[in-house]
């Protein structure tokens, strides 16, 4: 009778008893060398043979993980040390003008950015390239940026078409992906690039962030302007 009911047993009832038994075939060796494991590329290996390839397999996907968590670490280390150095330069400038100019020249030169625009809501004396411009706050062509500058949180990616032309116009080649950075109650600043991977939704803002704020503190101790 017990044989009987052991015989009706199913696959899933004695994967399930074996799943809540884990050392049960520590007390049958013999049984577990002679268990054999189909395998979709190649023939049938026994179950020590399979337990060692899928330790194997997972010590595999344990150092690729740990070798990209080396590589974000390496990536995170050169930009804390370019912010870094980026603050040191804002709190060296001796004048809003030279302020801005070193936003600039860093996110162009250090940071790589293929375009980089300013939007300010006030002017900067000496101050009138062609990659500045100054916009009241209230001023209608901002509309598309409220949302941003409301928030207070850098955004990645291609920008919707409203937000081109007030920032980069015609020159939409370098522009393929931006980072728009919102600068509280001063402006705004956006990092283009020709790689339309460079900047992407979900990537991490942190940095752009800690810039940003960088900046209105720096520019913050010129009132006047």
């Amino acid at each position: 009778m017990i044989e009987d009911k052991a015989e009706r047993l199913g696959a899933h009832e004695i994967a399930t008893w074996l799943r809540r038994h884990p050392k049960f075939l520590g007390q049958f060796p013999d049984l577990a060398v002679s268990l054999v494991v189909p395998r979709e590329d190649g023939p049938a290996a026994s179950l020590a043979s399979y337990q060692l390839e899928v330790l194997r397999e997972k010590n595999r996907d344990l150092n690729r993980r740990l070798n990209e968590l080396f590589a974000i670490a390496q990536d995170n280390e050169r930009l804390t040390l370019r912010t870094h150095q980026l603050a040191l330069s804002l709190m060296r400038a001796g004048s809003a003008a030279d302020t801005v100019r070193t936003l600039v020249a860093s996110l162009s030169e250090d940071f790589q950015g293929d375009a980089v625009r300013v939007v300010l809501f006030a002017p900067v004396a000496g101050l009138a390239p062609d990659w500045l411009q100054v916009i009241g706050e209230r001023d209608k062509r901002l509309a598309p940026f409220l949302d941003c500058l409301k928030a207070g949180e850098p955004l990645c990616g291609r920008l919707n078409p409203d937000k081109m032309p007030l920032l980069f116009g015609e020159d939409r080649a370098q522009a393929q992906s931006v980072a728009l950075i919102p600068l509280k109650s001063v402006g705004l600043v956006a990092v283009g690039s020709s790689d339309g991977n460079r900047f992407y939704p979900g990537m991490g803002t942190l940095f752009l962030r800690l810039m940003g704020e960088t900046f209105v503190a720096a520019l913050g101790r010129f009132p006047g302007r």
